[in-house]
């Protein structure tokens, strides 16, 4: 190839590799902004069963299109007490298997399947005026997306076949696997997809620009890269949490190095596989994380075990805790104390947010000490919002303009809405945990699942209020305000169910009454609070009416 050419040849490679990268994270956000809430409370309900946590992995991965995204929330899960470890363990076993199946289904090839996608999904995001509707022809766009970006790669690696180069670079891979199983790892993780890495590494093997020896070793290092980024993006989490995912990098990596290793001592002949090299690779990436499922199933728990050992005690509280973000020497310059207040306020949200987690936990076992740190959290939170307030009241006597002057503003307003949920939480939803053993009352069955499923669903919403304060992203501001008449609507429909459950004369429900009612009324509160931070950036682009959110088509 001459410069120029070779040039263009990159720019193709490049912009082939993008498009499939952006399409992967299209349909992975499409899904998590219409089915988030049900696979939220799909994975929970699963965390009892092994057998049924692995399945429930598996679907919500292929459904994702990411084993990341699951390993996240269900990292969160177990942080929260909310499903074993070892369940959560074995849905992020069985979300490895998912990831590899959705690769294989988006290597599907269908001349009219590109057409058919991209017409139906515009017409549903257009012209759809609910969000789901919208959300899934974003999917349709994005799966698309993902088969043209695999024909563009296919057309822009079609002069690798006469590239004397080329056929000496993957023929060194084939030979020095460990290299190739690096690469694949590093690649896997810059782009924050394995199932990416290994769509692009196929479909090198199916034009016949890399060896097959080539290929398996990439995507076996593309299951190590994978596992690295769900450990990276939860090293902030608690010690519980990130326990899980160390767990699953140890058997998804180091099954991964293990398989390598076999492979290329003994060499043995792939072609029962497929009938091609590509199919045969592809195969061994599903076969070798249902393989991981299959053999560590079973040994999970005593895998867990393992980890606590390993990791030490659970997660202690930080003694940076109160140190503030709340710079005085930033005074004289408005945008840099704005910055400091709104990072001060985002640390009040994540407080509270924290403070919410629990809250089940305790309804289900009173915990002395965890009702200790929840009040110490609290004595935090408003010493933060007074800070914050006198600090932005500073600001504003030293002179804004109108701008910056209603930013002040909203960050004073935010804050107390933080506050006023942290009240709630302590106040109301603490008084009523330790009611309920004071009095040695449980829930009724139906009771406590409907609590729990409302509780996450306002754990979710507070999580991406706390997103959108970061962003400032209009349309999650818009959902975040969406899903507030979602909220209503639940729980007047729990409300409603619970008088049903009275009507009927269950034991639980009777004893139970107020205090389920004053639990859900609670959780609507802290969900509000969190659903104000929107309100700013929707008044700021005209979305909001005077009383409603504007419709847009």
């Amino acid at each position: 190839m001459d410069s120029p050419n070779l040039t263009v040849f990159f720019l193709q490679i490049g912009g082939a590799a993008a498009l499939l990268i952006w399409s992967v994270r299209l349909v992975r956000t499409g899904v998590e902004r219409a089915f988030s809430a049900p696979l939220r409370l799909w994975l929970r309900r699963s965390g009892q069963s092994r057998m049924l946590a692995a399945l429930t992995g598996t679907g919500s991965a292929m459904a994702l299109q990411s084993s990341t995204a699951v390993a996240v929330l269900v990292a969160n899960f177990v942080a929260a007490g909310s499903i074993p470890a070892a369940s959560g363990l074995a849905m992020l076993l069985g979300a490895d298997l998912g990831s590899a199946l959705v690769a294989k289904l988006l290597l599907v090839r269908q001349s009219w399947l590109i057409s058919a996608l991209l017409l139906v999904g515009v017409v549903m995001f257009l012209r759809g005026h609910q969000r789901r509707v919208r959300q899934g022809g974003r999917i349709l766009i994005g799966l698309a997306l993902v088969f043209v970006s695999l024909d563009l790669l296919r057309a822009a690696t079609a002069p690798l076949l006469d590239s004397p180069g080329a056929g000496t670079a993957m023929a060194y891979l084939a030979r020095d696997t460990l290299t190739a199983f690096i690469i694949g790892a590093v690649f896997a993780w810059i782009v924050h997809s394995s199932v990416a890495a290994v769509l692009l590494f196929v479909t090198l093997v199916a034009q016949g620009v890399m060896p097959l020896a080539a290929a398996v070793a990439l995507i076996l290092g593309a299951n190590l890269g994978g596992a690295v980024i769900a450990l990276i993006l939860t090293l902030a989490a608690p010690t519980e949490a990130r326990r899980v995912v160390l767990a699953n990098l140890l058997l998804r990596g180091g099954g991964a190095a293990l398989a390598l290793t076999a492979l290329t001592a003994f060499q043995p002949p792939l072609d029962w596989l497929g009938a091609n090299p590509a199919a045969q690779a592809i195969h061994l990436h599903i076969l070798f994380n249902l393989c991981l499922v299959l053999l560590a199933l079973p040994l999970v728990g005593l895998v867990s075990r393992a980890m606590v050992r390993l990791t030490g005690p659970d997660s202690a509280a930080s003694p940076m805790a109160h140190i503030t973000a709340l710079d005085p020497a930033a005074q004289s310059n408005p945008d840099r104390a704005l910055s400091c207040a709104t990072r001060e306020v985002i640390r009040i949200g994540e407080t509270v947010e924290a403070m919410l987690r629990p809250i089940p936990k305790l309804y289900e076992h009173w915990d002395e000490a965890a009702a200790e740190a929840l009040l110490a959290s609290d004595k935090t939170v408003r010493k933060r919002h007074f800070d914050t307030k006198l600090y932005l009241a500073q600001l504003n006597r030293a002179g804004l303009d109108e701008e910056r002057s209603q930013r002040a503003m909203d960050l004073s307003t935010i804050a107390a809405n933080f506050e006023a949920a942290s009240d709630t939480i302590t106040t109301t939803m603490l008084g009523l945990a330790r009611r309920l053993s004071t009095d040695g009352v449980q829930f009724s069955r139906p009771g406590w699942k409907e609590i729990c499923d409302f509780h996450d669903r306002v754990l979710a919403n507070a999580q991406r209020a706390l997103g959108v304060m970061m962003t400032q992203h209009p349309d999650e501001a818009r959902e975040l305000v969406a899903e507030k008449d979602i909220i209503r609507d639940i729980e007047q429909r729990l409300q409603r169910a619970h008088l049903g459950r009275l009507r009927e004369g269950l034991a639980e429900s009777i004893e139970t009454s107020n205090t389920h009612q004053e639990t859900l009324r609670a959780l609507k509160q802290v969900n509000t609070a969190f659903t104000m931070v929107a309100y700013p950036i929707l008044t700021e682009t005209g979305d909001l009416l005077s009383s409603r959110m504007s419709r847009r088509a």
